[in-house]
């Protein structure tokens, strides 16, 4: 029996243009070979690819009362009918890509710092949920559920929910007080998935093997570490146990959300009862086929390698 899935956090609408090298001087304009409007965010890049792969899932958001709130309500149909409204625009970020694979996004901040708590609370199933995975993402762009974050943990504790934790890269930095916050959000999360970047400087450590062992001693008891290390692929860790996943040599079309994609992949995995080396190499295919298709396609299947 597959496990129930859910995802809470930023939800926004991406604009993505480019390539552009180099950047533009002043008061020019520049023609873009490319555009795509589409879903963005860490919790709605999530979505996206669950919806794509056919995997149930709920998802607790909200939007502005715009025309980019409705247009992203609709793409995901019925799973938006609980979504709340915020009196105001919805977030936009404008993603310009460049050639070298890198991007610069400039985001508003919209409707993002409006979702808090009781929104989320009211918005989930937690019955349905039960014994299910909730994938907690966007923590530093919906301040004022994070404010709150201890009640999330206490609720999701009562309805027998594990976290799932990704908390993106905070505006301030890795402060003193950012990590003690993320300290504690980690200490009470199931899995932890972070970036090799994130994961290094929450930990102090110098690389990403180092990283995966302070994020191990964090978590619970029964906690799952997972590094995501790019082009290198993914570490995972699991009671001292170490899990390896090389990514395959892929011609990269767009690398927007792959940390997200690899997120969904991974615990939808996990929710279907698959071991963590078997999740952990699903997820690389999946991330890895996401980010050299245009179209994106979200698929199990081992994408197209480049020749060596």
């Amino acid at each position: 029996m597959t496990r129930p899935l859910a995802t809470v956090g930023n939800v926004n609408v991406d604009l993505i243009l480019g390539p552009i090298a180099p950047w533009p001087t002043p008061g020019t304009e520049v023609l873009c070979a490319d555009d795509d409007l589409r879903v963005g965010g860490s919790a709605g890049n999530a979505a996206l690819a669950w919806q794509a792969m056919n995997v149930p899932f709920q998802c607790a958001a909200n939007t502005g009362n715009d025309h980019f709130g409705d247009w992203l309500r609709k793409g995901f149909g019925p799973g938006a009918l609980n979504w709340s409204r915020t009196n105001g625009p919805t977030t936009l970020s404008v993603g310009i890509t460049h050639p070298d694979a890198e991007r610069t996004f400039y985001t508003t901040m919209g409707h993002l710092p409006e979702l808090d708590w009781p929104q989320v609370d009211a918005q989930l199933d937690w019955a349905a949920l039960s014994g299910g995975i909730l994938l907690l993402c966007g923590c530093f762009l919906t301040e004022r559920l994070a404010e709150h974050y201890d009640a999330l943990f206490d609720r999701a504790q009562d309805a027998g929910v594990k976290v799932a934790l990704d908390t993106g890269w905070p505006l301030p930095g890795w402060t003193t007080d950012v990590r003690h916050a993320v300290e504690g959000w980690v200490a009470r999360s199931t899995i932890v998935l972070l970036n090799e970047i994130e994961a290094t400087n929450l930990t102090g450590q110098d690389d990403a093997s180092g990283a995966l062992a302070a994020l191990a001693q964090r978590l619970p008891q029964d906690g799952i570490a997972v590094i995501k290390c790019g082009p290198r692929g993914a570490i995972a860790s699991h009671h001292g146990q170490t899990f390896v996943a090389s990514a395959p040599k892929v011609r990269v079309q767009d690398t927007i959300g792959a940390g997200d994609v690899f997120n969904a992949a991974f615990l939808a995995e996990l929710a279907k009862g698959a071991e963590i080396d078997i999740a952990l190499t699903a997820a690389v295919g999946v991330a890895s086929t996401a980010i050299s298709t245009n179209p994106r396609v979200y698929s199990e299947t081992s994408p197209q390698e480049v020749p060596a």
